[in-house]
């Protein structure tokens, strides 16, 4: 059995790296760092993160690989091509965001989520999230995508004495380790079948399975699958995210939204595209469907969402977040039957880079005022603008990109560009469920946009409704996330050169 080569391409591994010594150097710190200095463990990992993305920019002129086989240097277990920069750009940069968002929301939690810990974990997460793209054999995808798990399970349930973030913790642990227990028998049969464990090499050889092994092999890509679409909240694997995202800290619920999909689709493109190219007939249709299902279930779940629900706000963007995962899926789908799929995953990619940055935007408007509304209800959102016009105006444009609707131009490229993916592959019918479902997401955007700009609610005799206070972190979150929209609303080609083809 050929061993690996023990030289190691620092500069490749650099992103995650330094996100995971960042986590290391956080864990350390708390034990010395006294509790009037603990928001200071907030900002070294703010700065970790900004470290490890600023590591991408010297990787960009330059594929690069490492821990490849001594007899097949072409073989490696990491590789630093476009498809790896692309997720870890939209990894780390969101991890950075939601760090920001974190930083006020443990302020104000009263000590009831401990710092060290948090951090710690949140930094684990985000180095398990940039390892996984760069994954180019099953078993190190398998641990990425574990690493990235695991302390989102521990970060979900870490506010002490909250029944409903135990609750969720709990539903999350338990489905997401169910899709992990499938994706690994999967994957065993997968190895049984063809003796090796590399993607590009699990491609040739799979199509060449003895004919005892063959119904092993096929079992094998189905539960790896299946396991995937857990972690991607596909329908009907998606009954764990509106409770966790409720009961988990709102930052938390934020990075899940955003990072959590990011891992969960790169990996599924990574075993579809580039591990099983040849079962495309297998897996493209049953994509199909599940992006059908995903879309529509979670715009209407979106859609039945009662504004004057407690937590209505995070609950909605919760099954919008459903409902784009479907929309995700379709490009991944189209790869099947398309004769160019690194250019249909590249429409995944763009949509993805689109919806990470408006999504937190949304979600960092919501952190900003469920600081004065601690039900975060949608019905709290009334009036606004007449409160604070700047952040209505952003909060309205944000939507706008995820209904896709002009000023929100890159959310309506978005959309065009996952539609035009799936004509292109001949999936027709998939692209009028596409639509539909983009007309049923209008009616719930666009509520929520003009409840912005609708004249207040009296408050009660004796009560002043609480101003909206702008912490520097948050605010940071809100430019940043405010910025990125609108210039890639004015130069959406930006984002399709940054993922087109030449991928992997």
């Amino acid at each position: 059995m050929s061993s690996l080569v023990q030289s190691v391409d620092w500069l490749a591994i650099a992103p995650p790296t330094i996100a995971a010594v960042a986590g290391l150097v956080v864990l350390v710190a708390d034990l010395f760092v006294g509790e009037t200095r603990k928001p200071l463990l907030g900002w070294i990992a703010v700065a970790g993160l900004a470290a490890a993305a600023l590591m991408l920019l010297p990787l960009l002129d330059a594929d690069r690989a490492t821990f490849c086989l001594v007899g097949d240097t072409e073989v490696c277990s990491y590789t630093a091509d476009r498809f790896t920069l692309v997720v870890q750009f939209l990894v780390l940069g969101g991890a950075l965001l939601c760090a920001l968002l974190s930083v006020t929301a443990l302020k104000d939690s009263g000590k009831r989520l401990p710092e060290g810990e948090y951090w710690f974990l949140f930094l684990s997460s985000a180095a398990g999230a940039a390892l996984l793209p760069a994954s180019r054999d099953l078993a190190t995808l398998v641990i990425a995508l574990e690493v990235a798990s695991l302390p989102a399970f521990a970060l979900v349930g870490l506010r002490h004495g909250d029944r409903r973030s135990s609750e969720a913790a709990l539903k999350f642990f338990l489905s997401s380790v169910t899709a992990t227990a499938v994706s690994l028998l999967g994957i065993s049969f997968v190895y049984a079948a063809t003796g090796t464990l590399h993607l590009t090499r699990v491609a040739e050889r799979i199509q060449h399975v003895d004919g005892q092994l063959d119904t092993l092999a096929q079992t094998g890509v189905v539960l790896t699958l299946v396991g995937f679409a857990f972690k991607t909240a596909a329908v009907p694997f998606h009954f764990w995210v509106p409770d966790t995202y409720v009961g988990a800290p709102l930052p938390i619920a934020a990075y899940l939204s955003v990072i959590g999909k990011a891992v969960g689709f790169s990996g599924l493109i990574l075993v579809t595209v580039v591990a099983l190219p040849s079962y495309a007939d297998a897996w493209a249709p049953a994509l199909a469907v599940l992006a059908a299902l995903t879309m529509t279930v979670g715009n209407v779940g979106a859609l039945r969402q009662q504004s004057t629900r407690a937590h209505s706000a995070v609950r909605l963007l919760a099954w919008s977040s459903v409902g784009q995962a479907g929309y995700l899926l379709v490009p991944i789908a189209a790869a099947g039957y398309s004769g160019d799929p690194e250019r249909s995953a590249g429409s995944t990619l763009a949509y993805a880079l689109m919806y990470g940055a408006v999504n937190l935007g949304a979600f960092a408007v919501a952190a900003l005022v469920g600081r004065a509304h601690r039900l975060n209800r949608v019905s709290d959102y009334r009036g606004l603008y007449a409160a604070s016009p700047l952040t209505a105006l952003l909060m309205g444009f944000f939507l706008l990109c995820l209904a896709g609707l002009p000023p929100g131009v890159i959310g309506l490229f978005a959309k065009v560009t996952v539609f035009a993916a799936a004509v292109d592959a001949g999936l027709g019918w998939l692209a009028v469920v596409m639509a539909v479902n983009v007309v049923i997401a209008l009616v719930y955007y666009l509520r929520w946009t003009a409840l912005l700009f609708r004249a207040p609610e009296a408050a009660p005799e004796g009560e002043a409704a609480a101003p909206h206070r702008f912490p520097a972190p948050l605010t940071a979150a809100l430019a940043l996330t405010g910025v990125l929209g609108i210039v890639l609303s004015g130069a959406p080609q930006l984002v399709l050169r940054f993922t087109e083809t030449g991928l992997f």
